[in-house]
């Protein structure tokens, strides 16, 4: 069970890191868009539309952390007050829930990328489809932490907190 933890750590650390670069590129496009229109009086005609496009793919590369953290689907409020049996019973809907929704995305996501491939981002000349890649690429690194979420939270519920399980849950 450790490797698949170890496994799913580095995963999750890459989208995690990954997003956060294209935050700072977001911040770099928007800022060179902003002294373009504003300082120089000729907008940039591709920096508005690649800041989106980075957009887009931070915010499914760090959905692999928020559904790792737990952070998606809000359901604290039965999870605590709610008898032992439907704790256990809500984390495995919950999980297979998220699991479904995460295979949507990947199917549907490359269903859309693939019907995109030959139309160009305006002001770029770069296909579209390289931006709808980001729905299944984040759903697919999401997968693990779903999982790994999943196994924690049953883990918790089912045995003593000093099993060794807790040490590998928050370490991204």
């Amino acid at each position: 069970m450790q490797w698949f933890f170890a496994v799913e750590r580095r995963v999750t650390r890459v989208a995690l890191e990954l997003s956060i670069f294209a935050l700072a590129v977001i911040v770099a496009l928007t800022f060179y868009q902003v002294v373009t229109r504003f300082v120089f009086g000729h907008p940039s005609a591709w920096s508005e539309v690649a800041a989106r496009s980075a957009m887009m793919w931070m915010v499914f590369l760090g959905l692999a952390a928020a559904f790792r953290q737990g952070a998606m689907i809000a359901v604290d409020f039965l999870l605590d007050v709610g008898p032992k049996p439907l704790r256990v019973v809500l984390i495995v809907l919950i999980g297979i829930a998220s699991l479904a929704f995460l295979a949507l995305l990947v199917w549907y996501g490359t269903a859309m990328a693939m019907r995109v491939q030959r139309q160009n981002l305006a002001g770029l000349e770069i296909s579209i489809a390289w931006v709808y890649a980001a729905l299944p690429a984040g759903a697919a690194f999401a997968v693990p932490g779903v999982i790994a979420r999943m196994i924690v939270n049953l883990s918790e519920e089912n045995a003593a907190p000093s099993d060794g399980v807790k040490d590998v849950e928050g370490q991204i």
